[in-house]
């Protein structure tokens, strides 16, 4: 079975497609080979991606912000989630595969001699709340229950005078933790080692939700004309993207004209205009699995100056892109990407992100990152199965527009994958074409209309 494929969004029983069983043992099964190999006695999660990918649990994405749920692996046992309300009483009917075995023996009524005992299932779904992000009075004493209730489960299961592997933590869960006598040090590499190979399932996962992206950026094309807002744009493509089944549409970068130099990263009421260069970055979920997805159009028409902004946008990709395979390093990758001086910025810092390279998984950003402000020092090997997107940018000579690019790459055995597929190999002129008394006006022209005359440009 192609990894990448998009064969469809529903589970059949005529065709092999996400194996969500194998989807969820290979995961936790990463988790516990990575908690393994470490010096933790367990993890402890509170962010949402990680929870999601280590106990296949989701409650929707209004509380992502809110550090409210809490799951616990441990060296000895499976996951255990403490969830927000009437969830964890939806998990114990509908996650079986929550259920923990835990050190106790119950009677085994089906034993052939009286008196044998197995050992007892516990169900892993449990009510428990944090401090919601501090909206509970301190005194209350949200922060020294969660604590409780975590150091009931490591001494249970024999790992209490070990390290405690924690992602991300309000202060006082931190110090209420430690007022117990549990050691609290840092166990995000846990989880970012885990996830950053992909498995077959969640590359197929990947791709169908770039593949929703694909089509965002159809009725995009078709849509986008001078009078259009950025905001317009942003409202038309989370719509569709909804309509296809998405689960979470996380931002829409709509920047148009001016605002595209530099990059805001945020998008406006902006009124389109023709000739303006706009780029769009569509970041959604299906089922979890994140994009991360640049393209830029020119309205009506597009100068010579963004035209070759764009081409120079392109050519890094490109460059970048045909040293993908195993064995090569995030160094590799960044060496054929311009200083951070070469377009304007003052050091590698400033330019953060423009020319960038990220893991994509359930959250972005994950493992392996690429950036001259890092690689070089610090270079992390690509191996197959990683799943990651490259991003390119060039200001154009005028000082106003700018080119935005972005591919998602598979790395395969002997190379890569592209599953980002709206076209991007040449700047894609979007809206109505204008019609003048000898034709078809020229695509490639300045917006300013005198600039496009030779008495305009002083040539007479």
């Amino acid at each position: 079975m192609k990894n990448t494929g998009t064969t469809g969004t529903n589970g059949v029983d005529w065709e092999a497609r996400v194996d969500f069983d194998r989807l969820r043992d290979e995961r936790l099964a990463r988790v516990k080979a990575e908690l393994d190999r470490s010096e933790l006695g367990a993890v402890l999660a509170f962010d949402f991606s990680n929870i999601r990918y280590m106990t296949a649990t989701h409650i929707g994405t209004w509380a992502m912000d809110k550090l409210i749920r809490f799951s616990l692996l441990t060296r000895n046992t499976d996951p255990i989630s403490w969830d927000f309300g009437s969830a964890a009483k939806h998990h114990a009917l509908y996650n079986p595969w929550l259920d923990v075995t835990t050190s106790e023996m119950d009677a085994d009524p089906h034993a052939p001699h009286e008196g044998t005992k197995r050992p007892r299932l516990e169900s892993g779904a449990r009510a428990g709340i944090s401090t919601l992000r501090g909206a509970f009075p301190p005194d209350a004493g949200i922060a020294e229950e969660v604590a409780r209730k975590i150091k009931r489960e490591l001494e249970k299961f024999g790992v209490a005078d070990q390290p405690l592997g924690v992602d991300v933590i309000e202060l006082p869960i931190l110090f209420a933790l430690q007022q117990v006598g549990i050691r609290v040090v840092d166990g995000q590499q846990v989880f970012m080692e885990a996830r950053r190979i992909k498995t077959g399932d969640e590359i197929r996962l990947l791709t169908q939700a770039a593949s929703m992206v694909d089509a965002a950026y159809e009725d995009l094309y078709r849509f986008l004309r001078p009078g259009v807002r950025e905001n317009e744009a942003v409202g038309l493509v989370a719509k569709t993207l909804y309509d296809l089944g998405s689960e979470y549409v996380e931002g829409v970068n709509a920047i148009s004209g001016e605002r595209c130099s530099p990059h805001p990263h945020v998008f406006s009421d902006r009124l389109i205009r023709p000739g303006d260069p706009a780029f769009f970055d569509i970041l959604h979920s299906w089922n979890g699995y994140r994009t991360c997805y640049y393209r830029t159009f020119a309205v009506g028409s597009a100068s010579t100056k963004q035209k070759d902004a764009y081409t120079r946008a392109r050519e890094y990709m490109d460059r970048a892109i045909a040293l993908v395979r195993p064995g090569a390093t995030t160094a590799d990758i960044v060496s054929v990407w311009p200083t951070a001086q070469e377009f304007g910025f003052a050091d590698e810092e400033a330019a953060f992100a423009l020319q960038y390279g990220h893991g994509v998984g359930l959250s972005i950003w994950e493992k392996p990152i690429f950036s001259r402000l890092v690689s070089f020092d610090h270079p992390e090997e690509l191996k197959e199965g990683m799943v990651f997107a490259l991003e390119t940018y060039w200001p154009s000579a005028d000082g106003w527009g700018a080119a935005r690019i972005e591919e998602e790459v598979v790395v395969t055995a002997d190379g890569c994958e592209v599953i980002t597929k709206f076209p991007a190999e040449e700047l894609l002129i979007a809206g109505p074409r204008y019609i003048a008394v000898g034709g078809p006006l020229n695509n490639q022209r300045d917006s300013q209309s005198h600039l496009n005359t030779t008495w305009g440009r002083g040539e007479q």
